[in-house]
């Protein structure tokens, strides 16, 4: 068990993120009490079945009630309105944190609504399943992944020193960031991936000459992947793009350029060049592996996930 780092935690939305913060809380005994809200009233019902939080509000306000943490866990593009109606009632000295993985727009979206005395810390778990909802977590979900902190200018030390240690004691890694360097790195590992993959899956629902029972009969390792990142929650990922277009339009404009590149290097019969990108790419791979962000098992260790 680990040193409880605050009185009472408030989770604003209730899906993977959420529900593993509660559990992970939980785990290590970091709070004293975890509230949570949810808009669907259906998805509170779930979380008050299952033991998601110790208690389960039907507002948004009520939950943040003397709240020491509250942390939004609504898609990015819902956190500005969500802040603006929880901002009478946070108590004083109280840290306000979100799970986004966009933090520019977040920061302009919220920081505006910020009462004077309450402190905030933007942070982003860098960690998820294709899973969504409240049932989807699991107390293991941060630990050994990276929680990235992007503090705001003149935010209190002290505020973000506890969050810190908060996301340590779930089992994360913590590094501090830029809005803006997150963003782009962001745009790199996660958001232009994504675009890639639903494209991907897009493409071969489009081609009729192949059909639907070959592609689910006879995919390759590949396909699959990409069909599991396009799994992804719909509303997230449509936020993510439209509040990180500049980054991810940056990094999809090199990755046109080097899909390019190699097009032509097909075309020519460029072998030497082909062989010397898969080399380099290949050597990223073998980086992730011994970082410890994922595992060469077939299967990438996923198996054995809920």
């Amino acid at each position: 068990m680990s040193e409880q780092v605050y009185g009472r935690v408030a989770l604003i939305g209730l899906g993977l993120i959420a529900s593993s913060m509660f559990w992970a809380i939980k785990r290590a005994g970091l709070a004293g009490e975890v509230t949570g809200y949810a808009r669907s009233l259906e998805t509170r019902e779930t979380a008050r079945r299952i033991g998601l939080c110790d208690r389960v509000c039907d507002s948004a306000r009520e939950a943040v009630q003397d709240a020491d943490l509250v942390v939004l866990c609504v898609p990015v593009g819902a956190m500005g309105p969500v802040m603006e109606d929880i901002a009478p009632v946070l108590k004083p000295g109280a840290t306000v944190s979100d799970v986004g993985s966009v933090k520019r727009h977040v920061i302009e979206a919220v920081q505006p609504h910020i009462p004077e005395g309450v402190h905030f810390v933007p942070a982003h778990p860098l960690a998820g399943t294709e899973h969504s909802g409240p049932e989807s977590g699991f107390a293991e979900l941060f630990d050994n992944r990276w929680s990235l902190l992007v503090p705001v200018e003149g935010t209190d030390p002290a505020a973000t020193a506890r969050l810190r240690a908060l996301w340590e004691g779930m089992g994360a890694n913590v590094d501090e960031m830029d809005a803006d360097h997150h963003d782009l790195v962001l745009a790199v590992t996660s958001h232009t991936p994504h675009l890639i993959a639903y494209t991907m899956v897009g493409v071969a629902d489009d081609l009729r000459r192949v059909t639907d029972s070959e592609v689910i009969k006879y995919s390759a390792a590949g396909f699959r992947d990409f069909t599991r990142i396009a799994a992804s929650d719909p509303t997230m990922w449509r936020d993510v793009f439209l509040t990180n277009k500049d980054a991810t339009l940056e990094i999809l404009g090199r990755f046109t350029e080097e899909l390019f590149a190699l097009q032509r290097a097909i075309r020519t019969g460029d072998g030497a060049h082909l062989h010397d990108y898969f080399t380099r790419t290949r050597a990223i791979r073998r980086g992730i592996i011994e970082a410890g962000q994922d595992t060469d098992a077939p299967d990438f260790g996923r198996g054995q996930k809920k």
